[in-house]
């Protein structure tokens, strides 16, 4: 029988740190000679253990995306971008892997309705023990109105949102072109931040190993619809093909 849901220990997660809405609290990110746990460093990248593994059956990691605390993926130069992806990408598989683990999560929270609890720029891959995440998971969630496509990789804006509203993503099939999906996701977050809405600064970054494809979904977030919490039910706007052209007249024309 599959399972449905995870086990959250909230003893853990009252100790965690918090400092996305209460900027005066210390970041440990920002000592990194101080951290515990760390499995590997890479410029000023470093992937470590989670201090505050607050799931069940499963193994906690963090990707610290910088040493900068007030940076941001929509705005980092394309050569540490396309490191980052590469090294997150590259310990993701690397756990996938292992054999340890029924699936792993990897997915990045920014800002304050993510979900997340530290401002300083970071990633999260999850090792779940008995959980597979693809269960949910159907082709639909990944089509979408074409915005840009290049070999091997596309950019789309779901006609399918798996929890409503706008869900761009982005499809991989050929792996030498992961530089230039980290383009169109570094695209997408400047979007959100700085075109969609300007009371939107939230988004989450979530990957999928999906029929020999990658896939990243970027959301932008903002206080969740009453008819997804309570029925499940997505909704999809009316005006995807103008928010489609409205991208491309900004990105890519």
């Amino acid at each position: 029988m599959p399972h449905t849901h995870l086990q959250f220990d909230i003893h853990i997660g009252r100790q965690k740190p918090e400092n996305v809405t209460n900027r005066e609290a210390a970041c440990p990110f920002c000592s990194p000679d101080e951290l515990e746990g760390v499995l590997e460093r890479r410029g000023p990248m470093i992937w470590l253990r989670n201090k505050y593994p607050v799931l069940k059956d499963a193994f906690q990691t963090v990707l610290i995306e910088t040493d900068d605390c007030d940076a941001e993926l929509s705005v980092y130069p394309r050569e540490h971008l396309h490191a980052l992806f590469s090294f997150g990408v590259e310990k993701w598989r690397e756990m996938e892997r292992s054999g340890s683990f029924r699936s792993v999560l990897f997915f990045k929270n920014h800002g304050p309705y993510s979900g997340g609890s530290m401002r300083h720029p970071h990633m999260q891959i999850v090792g779940l023990e008995t959980y597979d995440y693809l269960q949910h998971v159907k082709p639909s969630d990944f089509e979408g109105i074409v915005i840009d496509r290049e070999d091997g990789v596309e950019c789309n804006l779901s006609t399918l949102p798996r929890a409503g509203f706008f869900e761009c993503n982005v499809v991989l099939s050929d792996m030498d072109r992961l530089p230039r999906m980290a383009d169109y996701v570094q695209i997408l977050a400047h979007w959100i931040l700085n075109r969609f809405n300007r009371r939107c600064q939230s988004y989450n970054l979530f990957f999928y190993r999906w029929e020999e494809r990658i896939v990243v979904k970027v959301v932008p977030r903002f206080v969740t619809s009453p008819l997804y919490v309570g029925y499940a039910i997505p909704q999809v706007p009316n005006n995807l093909e103008e928010v489609v052209r409205e991208i491309q007249r900004i990105y890519f024309l």
